[in-house]
């Protein structure tokens, strides 16, 4: 083993031969782009290195081709995977905590290509090798001579080749390391995976060129003026022709501007030229400030609609491509979030050229994280122990010099999960002295000592409102009180987007537009990191921890995203687009109004057109548009219904007649197409529909093989085998569902999923009793009792069976639910489980929709009439769970052939139609565990227990608890002829 190699990757400073950090300029200078595929091997550790394959002479040609950027561990999963496997942990590190030093089993990557000199290429000048990122270490050779060393995955690393580049054909080595002492500072709940995985390049440094730029743009919100101050080298000057602007570097212009805000991202072309090189810069003119308790931007309280965003792709890890990324801001934008933090660290330089140009508030969060310090010794802690603080340093320095020239970015982020130390209040007072005009971010410093926001993870509702009305818990120290009292407040984190869920949602909105103080969050998180893989047979699904033999991980925790791993939205993410929504719609049918309020920040509404549509039990009657006038920001207006929806609401018509309004793009934008929809409202504007009366219906009657009932037939212990000639069985008490994320939590108290299980309750193993089976005058009676072996807690339900007069066809069933022994926690689900054959696989329902929702999840759910396949109504969680209800279901139809059967509400039930059972789910690990049944399994459930955000944040908040407690539901059924039937 060559003893430099083990020194440099375990040293603690960040790099040895590196240039200063600088901003990520656009330069006209020549650039040679060195992505590719450059020639590898996988080495095991330090002690199996190449000797001297970083000589010109050495022959690699054995060696295989591996592109660059690319992450190694992600390549050829579904094959021999012959440069190992990725590895995911939340906190633990993968490794034994000894700072600084790592394994001798250390798997190193040895990458080599040859590159051409263009002949053009200048002679005078500097000529530098720029990495964008490489995880972890890593060394560079060019032409055989050692340039030096570098760390920080993250962050951008310059080398000066000037002395060893020559004409024609030259030789460019790198060897990385996967863990250094840099790894020790990267604990950031990810897929542990190394390689050059961001962009390579060979950039000219022309003489007299410009080497730096630090563009002050400000704006004075009450005279409209943009200032200019652009800090460069001597000598070059500055232009901005749209603005007129003609000044030198270090002069300040002040001219009337355009201000930049996520809303309205305007950017003013400007150029920075010397003699020898011209640099182009996107100007936003605006200023950020904490003002009287607030954040505020050009003079105005901000709310952040935020995500926290990690870099994924399922098949290329944290490479991604410039098309990805600005999917990503895409996606991001027409669900009406306007925030990001960089969670846990800067991100590729491009994505932040994206939210200048589409609109994003940005935290910019610097590349640390010594989390797994939490479960060894703090002492040790990096944030803490001096001999860190020039590395940590450096990391602040290169994320603030690369980003500094973007307006996106609001506040820096000193990382996170650090707890608190010196090395923070270093990073932060340098930061504060390099650019003063923008504010700090950490969250673990909960006084605020160097902070300039008050910032937290997973606060709950009720503690959030306090600190909303500035009645926090106080601070040891009253001085440290008084100040923090006075700061914003931001959660950096909340509403754990894992599996199904998050809930709750709209009460934290609630308070975030309650409270100036509070100023929004970001939700955890954008993406679920699966790992795109494929069965043998080509059936597709995603890997998460332990999937690849990982000796320690944190199973599924990695896939807590509001987009699946293939960028589709979840039904989290179409929730939180509706909670978050800018603009309100009420509609009053009281007194045919409308009332609109706008909720950006900025801009009015201008760039919105409105709409409505009334539809009786969801199908349309008459629909038209709505004249709103632009609304300034933070105003609102009210305006009467048209002549032509007022006739149509006053024109006859059966069943319930719904009026809904909707904002919509006026025109094409850079992030979406005219007519996205970015808003609506929604009420009724006729009487709810009557209670369901029948009078006496017909008598059951003994039959050979059990009871008969109009057109229903029932075995001896009452259930129900038949309705109108198709086969059924059930439908019975169900109380269980397969566990979300949210339900099973690893740890405490938490676990509700746990509580389900246990002996005393056991709801996933009930057992059925059937009581007595009485033939009353007009009902069919079943009494039964539910429970588990071993357990002394049940369920009584009682079923009474009756036909409809009005409609033979038409079967009714009233549960009477009496709960026995202690039932001190709550319960999944409250309502019936039938199965169905498997060809009525077509599903038409009137009642919230179109997507999946549940008690706390319902905010996105519109009633109106929907029509899906069963196969379309699951949700594929990377981890099976339960999923894909309706709510407020007044009536459905599942389909097939010449069959139909419809169910009815009293007035509603959830609906869920499934090709496997609530155990099946329970039971997989992933969506291509699960076997489709020769029937189907329909769910019409009274109520469901809510989803909550417990993986990680608050559980399920009471007004969403679904206790055990006495009740009567009532559920109708009919068959038909599919020609004929009506639901």
């Amino acid at each position: 083993m060559d003893g430099s190699e083990a020194a440099y990757v375990e040293r603690i400073e960040p790099g040895r031969g590196r240039l200063a950090p600088r901003a990520a300029l656009e330069s006209d200078a020549p650039v040679v782009a060195l992505d590719g595929d450059w020639r590898f091997r996988r080495c095991a550790g330090l002690r199996d290195l190449t000797e001297g394959f970083e000589a010109p002479g050495f022959d690699a040609s054995g060696w295989d081709t591996l592109a660059v950027p690319s992450m190694w561990q992600m390549h050829d999963l579904d094959g021999d995977a012959p440069y190992g496997k990725p590895q995911y942990t939340n906190i633990y590190y993968p490794f034994p905590v000894d700072p600084p030093r790592v394994p001798d089993a250390n798997p190193t990557g040895e990458y080599r290509r040859t590159f051409t000199l263009p002949a053009e290429w200048p002679a005078g000048g500097r000529t530098v090798l720029r990495f964008e990122g490489v995880d972890s270490c890593f060394a560079v050779w060019v032409n055989g001579v050692r340039l030096g060393d570098g760390k920080g995955s993250r962050l951008p690393t310059e080398f000066d080749a000037t002395e060893h580049i020559k004409p024609g054909e030259n030789l460019l080595a790198v060897r990385v390391h996967q863990w250094s002492s840099a790894s020790y500072l990267e604990d950031q709940d990810m897929w542990w995976l190394s390689g050059i995985f961001r962009p390579v390049a060979l950039v000219h440094r022309p003489e007299g060129g410009i080497e730096d730029v630090f563009a002050h743009a400000g704006y004075d919100h009450a005279t409209g003026t943009g200032t200019l101050t652009v800090d460069a080298p001597e000598g070059a000057r500055v232009t901005v022709p749209e603005l007129g602007i003609d000044i030198a570097a270090g002069e300040t212009a002040a001219v009337a501007v355009e201000p930049w805000t996520a809303e309205t991202p305007r950017l003013y072309d400007a150029v920075v030229a010397t003699a020898s090189e011209r640099v182009r810069l996107r100007i936003g003119f605006r200023t950020v400030a904490v003002e009287g308790g607030v954040l505020k931007v050009n003079g105005k309280r901000i709310l952040l609609r935020g995500v926290n965003r990690h870099e994924w792709d399922p098949d290329t890890g944290r490479t991604l491509s410039e098309a990805t990324m600005r999917r990503d801001v895409e996606l991001m934008k027409r669900h009406n979030v306007n925030a990001v933090r960089t969670s846990h660290y800067p991100p590729d330089r491009r994505f932040l050229d994206l939210c200048d140009e589409l609109g994003l508030w940005v935290i910019d969060e610097c590349d640390l994280e010594t989390h797994g310090f939490d479960f060894v010794s703090l002492s040790e802690n990096p944030a803490k122990d001096p001999a860190w603080r020039e590395a940590c340093l450096d990391r602040m320095s290169r994320m603030v010099e690369r980003d500094k020239n973007h307006p996106s970015i609001i506040m820096w982020s000193l990382g996170n999960e650090c707890r608190e130390g010196e090395n923070l209040e270093a990073m932060a007072a340098w930061a504060k002295e390099r650019d003063p005009g923008r504010p700090i971010h950490y969250e673990c410093d909960t006084e605020t000592r160097y902070a300039d926001v008050y910032s937290r993870m997973y606060v709950e509702p009720a503690e959030l409102e306090r600190i909303g009305r500035r009645e926090e818990d106080p601070c040891e120290d009253p001085a440290l009180d008084e100040r923090r009292r006075g700061l914003p407040f931001i959660l950096c984190e909340y509403a754990h987007a894992m599996g199904n869920g998050p809930g709750g949602l709209s009460e934290y909105q609630a308070l975030f537009e309650r409270y100036p103080r509070l100023q929004g969050g970001f939700v955890w998180e954008w993406i679920d990191h699966g790992v795109r893989r494929r069965t043998e047979d080509g059936r597709e699904w995603f890997a998460y921890g332990g999937d690849f033999g990982e000796a320690i991980h944190d199973g599924n925790f990695i896939a807590d995203g509001l987009v699946f791993p293939d960028r589709t939205p979840s039904p989290g993410l179409i929730e939180y687009k509706k909670v978050i929504e800018p603009v309100r719609i009420r509609i009053d049918p009281q007194t045919a109004t409308v009332e609109v309020a706008n909720g950006y920040d900025f801009a009015d509404t201008a760039h919105l057109r409105f709409d409505w549509r009334l539809e009786d039990d969801g199908e349309p009657v008459a629909s038209g548009a709505l004249h709103i006038p632009a609304i300034a920001a933070g105003t609102a207006v009210s305006a009467a219904w048209p002549d032509a929806l007022r006739k149509a609401v006053a024109s006859d018509g059966d069943g319930e007649r719904w009026l809904t309004v909707s904002a919509r793009l006026a025109a094409d934008t850079s992030w979406a197409a005219k007519d996205l929809e970015i808003a609506w409202g929604q009420a009724p504007v006729s009487a709810p529909a009557a209670p369901i009366t029948t009078g006496p219906g017909a008598a059951p009657e003994a039959a050979a093989d059990g009871y008969a009932l109009g057109p229903a037939a029932f075995d001896h212990f009452g259930r129900l085998t038949s309705l109108g000639g198709i086969e059924l069985a059930g439908p019975r008490l169900d109380l269980w569902r397969a566990p979300t994320d949210n339900d099973r939590v690893a740890w405490g108290a938490r676990d509700l999923a746990a509580k389900w299980r246990d002996r005393r309750l056991a709801l996933d193993r009930l057992e059925l009793k059937t009581l007595a089976v009485e033939t009353a005058s007009d009902a069919l009676v079943v009494a039964t009792r539910v429970g588990a072996a071993g357990a002394d807690t049940s369920i009584d339900a009682v079923y009474r069976w009756r036909t409809d007069a009005a409609a033979p066809g038409r079967l009714w069933l009233t549960v009477d639910v009496t709960p026995n022994g202690d039932w001190d926690v709550p319960i999944p689900r409250l309502g019936l489980r039938l199965a169905v054959p498997a060809h009525l696989d077509r599903v038409e329902w009137f009642g919230g929709g179109p997507g999946e929702a549940y008690a706390d999840t319902r905010t996105a759910a519109r009633i109106g009439r929907f029509r899906s396949t069963v196969a379309e109504m699951q949700t594929p969680y990377v981890f099976p769970q339960e999923n894909g209800s309706r709510i407020d279901v007044r009536r459905a139809s599942l389909s097939g052939g010449a069959d139909a059967l419809g169910l009815l509400g009293a007035p509603h039930f959830a609906l869920t139609v499934r090709p496997w059972t609530s155990e099946d789910l329970d039971a997989a690990s992933h969506p291509t565990d699960l076997v489709e049944h020769d029937r189907l399994y329909v769910n019409a459930d009274a109520a469901l227990h809510g989803t909550g955000s417990a993986s990680c944040g608050p559980g399920v908040l009471p007004a969403y608890r679904l206790q055990a407690r006495p009740t009567a539901f009532t559920v109708g059924f009919e068959a038909a002829d599919r020609s004929r039937a009506e639901y």
